[in-house]
């Protein structure tokens, strides 16, 4: 999901784009270019460029850019957090949300212009455990580790700490095997691995 798995980052028209608010539009240029080229690569000045706003305006909305990459992350959250909500409430059981979301990380991660996870990039940039930034990554993985916990329990796993650690291991490797796969194999591969853990800590599942 970050393209994250849920949402592309493709920019908008320009027309869309000027129409939104001042702090949507330097989100919406954070998104695409922090995505794009890397978080560290991006200036405040190509944002500022690229939302068509002034200094002025950026400064008075974004103290400094890591308040910007907190925004940025909390809003791909946001993103990723719905779209698994939607699976799950559309889905008949657990084992069917898990086949849904392992299609949708097969789709996104295959997709033009995947940079893999926002969140493991962000990560990457932000040495400090300490940091602003890599609070909102833990979080964010927190909560993926209690939805993938709360749907395995669904399908009978008892030790679900271990399981939930591992599911999103497996989800962070299909990211990466994106670049290369194609997107049924990646979800089928994934799929598999998922039912797999369930199965190793005592789940009974019909794949």
């Amino acid at each position: 999901m970050s393209t994250t798995t849920s949402t592309s980052t493709a920019p908008r028209s320009a027309a869309h784009t000027g129409a939104l608010a001042p702090r949507e539009r330097i989100l919406e240029a954070a998104t695409v270019l922090f995505y794009a080229h890397g978080i560290r690569a991006v200036s405040a000045d190509k944002i500022i460029d690229r939302a068509g706003i002034t200094k002025v305006t950026f400064y008075r909305h974004f103290h400094t850019k890591d308040d910007l990459v907190v925004a940025y992350l909390e809003r791909q959250a946001a993103r990723e957090r719905g779209a698994l909500d939607d699976i799950r409430n559309a889905a008949a059981d657990a084992a069917e949300a898990f086949r849904s979301f392992a299609e949708l990380i097969g789709t996104a991660s295959c997709q033009p212009g995947f940079r893999g996870c926002a969140f493991i990039n962000a990560a990457a940039e932000y040495a400090d455990a300490d940091s602003a930034v890599r609070k909102v990554v833990a979080d964010h993985r927190a909560w993926y580790r209690a939805t993938f916990a709360e749907l395995l329990g669904q399908l009978g796993v008892t030790d679900t700490d271990d399981a939930s650690d591992e599911v999103l291991m497996l989800r962070d490797g299909a990211m990466v095997a994106g670049y290369l796969g194609e997107a049924p194999r990646v979800a089928r591969a994934l799929s598999a691995a998922i039912f797999a853990v369930a199965s190793t800590h005592g789940a009974a599942i019909t794949r």
